[in-house]
């Protein structure tokens, strides 16, 4: 994972492919328009972004490092292009999921 999340550009192409998959899959295999599958999808990786950003972080514990004013809790290293290509794969499936058990054709 590191290694695709190794530059924003890297990060971003890595992203963009995952989601064409997914949409293509929405719309070839459970008849959703093309609009409506990127909404959906957009709709639920936002949602899980916020439940991924979470995971992993340790507060920073170096006192040269922290600035004054920053936030105690603030992350050392928040990793935020690897939460986003994790974000993209765990959409993807809840995507995928939710198609597959709710009547969402045509939408």
């Amino acid at each position: 994972m590191t290694a695709l999340a190794r530059s924003t550009p890297a990060t971003l192409l890595v992203v963009a492919v995952l989601v064409a998959a997914f949409v293509t899959v929405g719309v070839s295999q459970f008849k959703l328009t093309i609009g409506g599958a990127i909404a959906l999808y957009f709709v639920v990786w936002w949602t899980l972004l916020f439940a991924v950003l979470p995971l992993r972080n340790q507060p920073e514990t170096r006192p040269s490092h922290v600035v004054p004013g920053q936030d105690p809790g603030a992350p050392a290293s928040p990793r935020l292009r690897e939460k986003a290509i994790w974000t993209t794969l765990v959409a993807g499936a809840a995507f995928l999921v939710a198609l597959a058990v709710f009547p969402l054709t045509g939408l």
